[in-house]
């Protein structure tokens, strides 16, 4: 049978379809009948949190070059919207894009994930398996989840914004140091810190909570978006204390990550990334 390369727009349609099955093809140490399982979801201890860190070592030590390679834009990234945000005043919410950076980053981790399952599959990683994801029939899926953790980031900078339209601002700050001193010297930069971190806090457990396990479950399992992500909920429901751990965690070393310029995040995604799927797999099963 002769084959022919068809246009842009067919290949699309053509690899969209494939996302109804939601098979991927990319995993390969899962049978078929444990592909296409129900997710249970297990009780996680703190131990598998440091367990999982652990595993997120190994596996960055494993890949390094590879992963360091895939990573390299995320510093290129944030230096960027520093720059931006410097240069159309929005000076305030250089934070809060620090910050967002943990909101998406389960999204821009998929191809972590990929290299992950396949070195804990026996295959020895290579940089091209982090674009498996390109071919799973759970693009789609995945593409939507990552939109709607866009459109929380989105929503994020814009209540950051308002919060501090309606105490420090609505000015611009003329400086940076003149901003970190009404912080710390005004009542208003209180109130600002008290709201802005109450207000990112809900944003943070949203999104920890329809993330944690949706996108390696998409690529690992046959299932459908509403399932992975009603299958992440449940895990942070039943372990609430382990769960938000981690997102303090993912939070934490995000921010130290950013601020020698952002390089960090060279190391830090990486590591999260692929520790990222080791608690996936100790939290379903």
């Amino acid at each position: 049978m002769t084959q022919t390369i068809g246009n842009p727009l067919s290949w699309l349609a053509q690899s969209l379809g494939l996302t109804s099955a939601h098979v991927s093809k990319s995993v390969t140490h899962l049978g078929s009948d444990e592909a296409s399982a129900a997710p249970i979801v297990n009780y996680l201890e703190f131990s598998d949190l440091r367990a999982a860190l652990k595993a997120g070592v190994e596996d960055f030590a494993a890949c390094r070059s590879d992963a360091m390679f895939l990573i390299l834009c995320y510093p290129l990234i944030g230096i960027g919207l520093v720059i931006l945000s410097l240069q159309v005043n929005l000076l305030p919410l250089i934070f809060p894009m620090i910050l967002g950076f943990a909101l998406v980053g389960p999204a821009a981790s998929v191809g972590l994930y990929e290299m992950s399952a396949r070195r804990a599959a026996g295959f020895p990683p290579r940089w091209s398996d982090a674009f498996n994801v390109l071919r799973s029939p759970a693009l789609l899926s995945i593409l939507t989840l990552g939109f709607y953790l866009a459109v929380l980031f989105t929503a994020w900078l814009l209540v950051a914004n308002g919060i501090y339209s309606r105490t420090l601002g609505p000015e611009a700050p003329s400086s940076v140091s003149s901003f970190l001193l009404a912080i710390i010297q005004q009542s208003e930069g209180w109130k600002m810190m008290f709201w802005g971190g109450l207000a990112g806090t809900v944003f943070a457990v949203t999104a920890l909570a329809i993330s944690l396990v949706s996108f390696p479950l998409l690529l690992e399992r046959n299932v459908g978006l509403p399932v992975a992500v009603a299958t992440s909920i449940s895990v942070v429901r039943k372990n609430p204390l382990v769960t938000l751990t981690w997102g303090a965690i993912v939070a934490v070393a995000i921010f130290l990550g950013s601020l020698p310029a952002f390089a960090g995040l060279v190391l830090v995604i990486p590591v999260l990334g692929h520790a990222s799927w080791h608690l996936y797999r100790q939290a379903v099963c």
